[in-house]
């Protein structure tokens, strides 16, 4: 269960807030990439929330599908999603993975 925004978080930096609740999985990588200038004009970007790309690689992902990875994520995220957070792509991946040389191709 995701923890409620804290005042000023409305306003605040959304990676920071990103971060914080995805502390919970112990990520030993994160990336929060901004992909909404890409989709100018599109409905949710005109309402204000965000199109975003994330790379998360975590020793909790170890032996789970890729469904249960993103359930993961987007239980963690909570609210932001759809709110700050219209579209997110997830790419979720436990160490072991992230150690091969191909897997982190964008």
């Amino acid at each position: 269960m995701s923890e409620p925004l804290a005042a000023g978080d409305e306003e605040g930096n959304l990676e920071a807030v990103v971060r914080r609740r995805l502390a919970l999985l112990s990520p030993t990588r994160l990336e929060l990439i901004d992909d909404s200038a890409r989709h100018a004009g599109h409905a949710g970007a005109r309402g204000g929330g965000g199109h975003y790309r994330l790379l998360i690689v975590a020793p909790a992902f170890a032996g789970q599908a890729h469904l249960a990875r993103h359930r993961a994520v987007n239980e963690a995220l909570g609210d932001l999603i759809p709110g700050r957070i219209h579209a997110l792509s997830i790419k979720a991946m436990s160490s072991e993975e992230a150690a091969s040389p191909a897997a982190i191709v964008r």
